[in-house]
């Protein structure tokens, strides 16, 4: 082998390792260390020249180890699970692979005609630029068509789809090209544009699978999320008919309140005192169970108010708002808003120690009413919005308003701001 060939074999493979690694973390969304590098491509270049010495025809044993020793780094050194590493090292090999496949088709056509000339060492160099350029493309548009986090559990679904494609391009690769021929003929010529012709139909498949599995993923994503706003929504009728109901009672208290006073001062004109006492404390129990321990101006919110922070003991919550009349949002808007709200502060304040706060409070600009939600959290980075934000939010569109959430040390605040104006 000459220094020529010798410096393109390591520089081919030094270049693979690279992407190889850069790859396998941009799909599972780790940092791979620097060390990881050289001990890649050192396991690389061992199981090449091994394959060279001990192989000497290639066989699919050393793209066999290759994939198992990426697979390896990727599951010791990147902590992935064994279907992810699996999944990302068979990929890796199938695009480098492919690439190898559709350059080969070009060398073998092209390059016989510069045998013995000086060219043919640009051409190669020019070849082995645009295989990098090609492996990295193929990588871009892969990573692209990727789901998010939520797609890595159900990785394991591309491991079968991905093996076939990468066995077909690995048989096309050991079977179809060999050493350059001084001349090609029309039909070798025409054999190769078919290889071509498959392989780039080969990428494509590949890509067409995983747009379809992408889009499986949004519809695990999108069912997940109508499941838990159904859910959301049959609770939130649940506040809105207690709360219809709870007025009925107090408005029937009330119509009754003359009666009531009336047998009172009958008792007491009786000079029945024990008997008035204990009246006295029946009307005052009836008048207890409907009283709320918030009053926002609006039935349903004055419930869910009460439902979810009368449960707290060591919580020291304030609430200072007085929703507008007519206030112009629908009943189950405002349970949307404050469920979500209220649920994500009592689960922040409840994974803390010492002192907690939540404060529910609302101001109102012209045709803009503000409501602020704040409470006690943790002193580390803000956790990533769930489906109750994005419910949040929605609600908020709807009124043309927004969502937006602030962190400052122990302290989080969620404000939500509606046009009232449109709904009035």
């Amino acid at each position: 082998m000459d220094y020529f060939s010798l410096l393109s074999d390591i520089a081919c493979l030094a270049g693979q390792s690279i992407m190889h690694l850069l790859f396998t973390s941009k799909l599972s969304g780790k940092k791979p260390m620097l060390w990881l590098f050289p001990v890649y491509f050192l396991l690389i270049w061992t199981i090449d020249h091994v394959s060279i010495m001990f192989l000497p025809g290639g066989g699919i044993l050393p793209v066999g180890a290759g994939v198992l020793a990426l697979a390896c780094a990727s599951r010791y050194a990147l902590k992935n699970c064994w279907h992810v590493s699996w999944l990302a090292a068979v990929l890796s090999f199938y695009i480098s692979q492919l690439s190898f496949g559709v350059i080969n088709s070009v060398e073998a056509v092209v390059f016989p005609r510069f045998i013995g000339s000086p060219l043919l060492y640009l051409l190669l160099i020019a070849a082995l630029l645009i295989f990098f350029l090609l492996c990295a493309c193929c990588y871009r548009g892969v990573i692209k068509l990727m789901p998010g986090a939520d797609g890595l559990p159900r990785l394991g679904l591309l491991l079968f789809p991905s093996l076939f494609f990468f066995a077909a391009e690995l048989y096309i690769l050991r079977t179809s090209y060999s050493l350059f021929t001084p001349s090609v003929s029309p039909m070798e010529t025409g054999r190769h544009a078919v290889l071509l012709f498959l392989q780039v139909m080969g990428l494509a498949a590949m890509l067409c699978t995983l747009y379809a599995y992408r889009q499986l993923c949004q519809g695990f994503r999108s069912s997940a999320a109508l499941q838990s706003l159904t859910q959301a929504a049959q609770a939130q009728k649940v506040y809105i008919s207690e709360a219809r109901s709870r007025y009925e009672q107090t408005m029937a208290f009330r119509h009754d309140v003359k009666n009531h006073l009336a047998v009172l001062s009958s008792l007491l004109n009786s000079g029945k005192i024990e008997e008035s006492r204990e009246y006295l404390q029946k009307l005052s129990a009836v008048s207890g169970s409907l009283s709320f321990p918030c009053r926002t101006g609006n039935a349903v919110v004055d419930i869910l108010l009460g439902e979810k922070l009368g449960l707290l003991k060591d919580v020291h919550t304030e609430v200072s708002l007085l929703l507008p009349n007519p206030c112009g949002i629908d009943d189950l808007d405002l349970c949307v808003i404050f469920a979500n709200a209220l649920d994500n502060a009592i689960t922040a304040c409840q994974s803390l120690e010492g002192e907690k706060h939540i404060q529910v409070s609302g101001q109102q600009q012209g045709d803009f009413f503000m409501l602020t939600f704040e409470n006690s959290c943790t002193d580390g980075p803000t956790p990533v919005p769930g489906t109750g934000l994005a419910n949040i939010r929605a609600a908020a569109e709807k009124y043309h308003g927004a969502a937006l959430l602030e962190k400052s040390s122990r302290s989080f605040s969620l404000s939500v701001l509606l046009d009232i104006s449109l709904h009035q």
